[in-house]
């Protein structure tokens, strides 16, 4: 299992932010790997909504089905799953001074042999937490603008 946590602050209130990433096909705007992410499940997006997300990292092609698990109004969590792997992506936003706190973090758990791979799966994916953090920061920020 391989954990990458990042916590930043952002100019946008907790409501715009778990309002934005609530919507988990916005990540084509702030997740370097996705390539395209769409929502498979009709309506308005709650508990039980699917996304469908085709990412590359490090050169490899990949897709995975998320659902949204968790809508609080400080918490989110996103599970995604193939048949290689599953990943946990909870976001916790909290009220601070002009804007808010937010803590993301995800859990990748490979399956089968890819489990060999875990200790070169934690360097790249704390690689790609930081850009992340970067682009979220970016794309958060505007939405208070």
């Amino acid at each position: 299992m391989t954990t990458v946590s990042r916590t930043f602050t952002t100019t946008a209130d907790p409501e715009t932010v778990v309002d934005y990433l609530k919507d988990f096909s916005h990540a084509e705007a702030w997740d370097p790997g996705t390539e395209e992410c769409h929502q498979e499940t009709p309506g308005e997006i709650g508990v039980g909504t699917r996304w469908h997300n085709k990412s590359k990292i490090a050169g490899v092609s990949t897709e995975l089905t998320y659902t949204l698990e968790t809508l609080t109004p400080g918490r989110i969590v996103f599970v995604g799953r193939n048949d290689s792997a599953e990943t946990t992506d909870t976001i916790t936003v909290t009220a601070k001074q002009q804007g808010s706190e937010v803590t993301y973090e995800a859990v990748i758990e490979p399956k089968g042999v890819g489990k060999l791979g875990e200790p070169i799966l934690k360097l790249l994916f704390e690689r790609i937490g930081t850009k992340t953090e970067e682009k979220l920061v970016e794309v958060l920020d505007g939405l208070a603008a």
